[in-house]
């Protein structure tokens, strides 16, 4: 059956473990502890009090796809139409879409190793084939066209910035990437769903490259919404219809009372305060792991951390059981992510305040020194 190669997301299982202790640290959970705007609020309180628990159309609330139209066009340049863009439940939805318009019955999908988990698994779930590509400091955790004309894929899927690493792809590289998939008969499928949590760089999206990419975005992260399980992905327009109609079979529409929300996502004003406090949680995190550990990747964007612990262990699972049994701390282990030397590795993730993470660091020091 299927679902008997999917690995298990281990980080769930440290979650659910992490509750045993009233004073864990948390590191380990990519969640915002962070509320979405009083407007998003008010919008929400409007519809249940308007009792909207009907279905939306299948490419979800019209009103809420001509906000992210315009939203593309602000920040990015790019002009799409409404049609291109399917909201769907959580990123989740979205990729299973894509990957269904992208891929036959075994076809061959490009990921980075390391890479987030759940793209093998969705791969998995579809009788596709999983493809992994190397990637580490050397590249800047970026893939490149080298890679690509080492393995013959159907479609790849990068994160920009990504889970674990929170690098940013650059331009160079990706408009050389999507034009060698261009070139080659490739689908391309950008993952973008920390957009906006960018630091000192831009990132940009694969739309400004090419109109045949597949982008995926959400409000989980940057939008701070993630219980209410809503995402998006913009098809090439050919295409339109076919996600439509898939989006009606798997899942009919996206959460309603989650979509009237989203209505009062993009309070640009409010989000700039949202992207300041994780860049000052990253920059100290990043100042204090750095002492600890060897972080060869300062994360450009999202909120993670990728630590190389080899100094410690060969075993990072093992190892995040014994921070978390020892001195409550919970982290998620590099193996959750791939096969690349992810054994040396935990990902930390700065998604509670400072004064939560100082007593989890100040915790980490003193069993590290006498370890």
């Amino acid at each position: 059956m299927r679902y008997k190669n999917m690995s298990s997301f281990i980080v769930m299982d440290i979650v659910r473990d992490a509750l045993k202790y009233d004073d864990t640290i948390h590191f380990e959970i990519g969640q915002p502890d962070l509320t979405p705007s009083k407007k998003v609020k008010k919008r929400l309180k409007k519809a249940l009090k308007d009792d909207k628990f009907s279905y939306t159309e299948s490419l979800g609330l019209l009103e809420l796809r001509e906000k992210i139209v315009k939203h593309y066009k602000k920040t990015y340049g790019v002009k799409i139409d409404s049609s291109q863009v399917l909201l769907t439940p959580g990123t989740s939805g979205a990729f299973l879409v894509a990957y269904t318009l992208t891929l036959k019955q075994k076809g061959r999908l490009g990921l980075s190793d390391p890479s987030y988990p759940c793209y093998k698994n969705f791969a998995h779930m579809l009788d596709i084939d999983p493809v992994f590509m190397k990637i580490d400091k050397s590249c800047d955790y970026q893939l490149n066209i080298e890679h690509l004309k080492k393995e013959k894929i159907d479609a790849l899927q990068i994160s920009s910035p990504s889970n674990p690493t929170g690098n940013i792809y650059k331009n160079k590289n990706l408009k050389e990437i999507i034009n060698y998939c261009d070139d080659n008969g490739i689908s391309f499928i950008s993952d973008e769903l920390y957009h906006g949590l960018v630091y000192e760089k831009d990132a940009s999206s694969a739309l400004e490259f090419s109109k045949s990419v597949f982008v995926i975005n959400g409000f989980s992260k940057y939008y701070c919404m993630p219980g209410l399980r809503l995402g998006w992905l913009i098809v090439p327009k050919h295409l339109a219809r076919e996600a439509e109609i898939i989006a009606q079979n798997v899942f009919i529409s996206a959460p309603t009372l989650s979509q009237y929300a989203a209505l009062e996502a993009f309070d640009y004003e409010f989000l700039e305060t949202i992207k300041n406090k994780f860049k000052k949680r990253r920059d100290y995190l990043y100042k204090e792991l750095n002492d600890i550990f060897e972080i060869d990747a300062k994360p450009d964007g999202a909120f993670y951390l990728w630590a190389d612990v080899s100094k410690y262990t060969d075993d990072s699972f093992a190892f995040a059981k014994e921070l978390l049994e020892n001195i409550h701390i919970a982290t998620t282990p590099g193996i959750d992510f791939g096969s690349n030397r992810t054994n040396q590795y935990l990902r930390f993730a700065y998604t509670r305040d400072i004064k939560h993470m100082k007593e989890g660091i100040k915790r980490l020091k003193k069993y590290l020194k006498s370890r």
